[in-house]
Order: structure tokens, then C-alpha cells, then sequence
């Protein structure tokens, strides 16, 4: 069974920081790549950030410099770092993997930033 649970979300002011946590099954953990997307209010869900088992990481140009994203593997979590936030950083954020060519997804957290 596939499993991701986001957690971490919140109302923050603009300037703030956040850190997303997405617990995953353990079998998927250690062998699957583990993602982070995002989508905003009337957008289109769109890729953030994706980590290897083997920890490479890659973030989208536009928010380089401003979110981390790594793993626990003690406790198959991987975490999205959110600093300086801005307004356009609201947005519902979902965790992601790909099992035998299907996508499975969190059921989201709530990132909601004051300006």
C-alpha cells in the first residue's frame, strides 16, 4: 500500500517560514523518487521539488534559494523547508510518487501567507 501524509501547513506572514513534512510508506521510501507540488487558487497543480533515495535533490528555478527540500530515512519523511515567504506561495502542497508508471498523492497541506 502506497501512503504519503503532508502535514505542516499553515498561516504565516509574509517574510515567514514553514517546514512541510510528507511521511511515506516504507517500501516506497527507500526505492522511489519523493516529490513536492503545489497548486495555487484557480492554477494548475505544478512541480516544486523532487529527492532520490540516494538524497539528490532538485528544485524549479523560481523557488531556489528559498525552499530545501530533504529526507529523514530514520523516519521515511521528507521535508520541504519554506523561507522568506511570499503571497504567491499560497497554495495547497502535495506530496507525490510514482509506483510502476501510476501517481499517488498526499491529500495535501494548506500553506496560506499573509502579506
Amino acid at each position: 500500500q502506497v501512503l504519503l501524509v503532508e502535514s505542516g501547513g499553515g498561516l504565516v506572514q509574509t517574510g515567514g517560514s514553514l517546514r512541510l513534512s510528507c511521511a511515506a510508506s516504507g517500501s516506497i521510501f527507500r526505492t522511489n523518487y519523493i516529490a513536492w507540488f503545489r497548486q495555487a487558487p484557480g492554477k494548475q497543480r505544478e512541480f516544486v521539488a523532487r529527492i532520490s533515495p540516494g538524497n539528490s535533490s532538485y528544485q524549479i528555478d523560481s523557488v531556489k534559494g528559498r525552499f530545501t527540500i530533504s529526507r529523514d530515512n530514520s523516519k521515511n519523511t521528507v521535508y520541504l523547508q519554506i523561507n522568506s515567504l511570499k503571497p504567491e506561495d499560497t497554495a495547497v502542497y502535495y506530496c507525490n510518487t510514482n509506483v510502476a508508471g501510476s501517481p499517488y498523492w498526499g491529500q495535501g497541506t494548506q500553506v496560506t501567507v499573509s502579506s
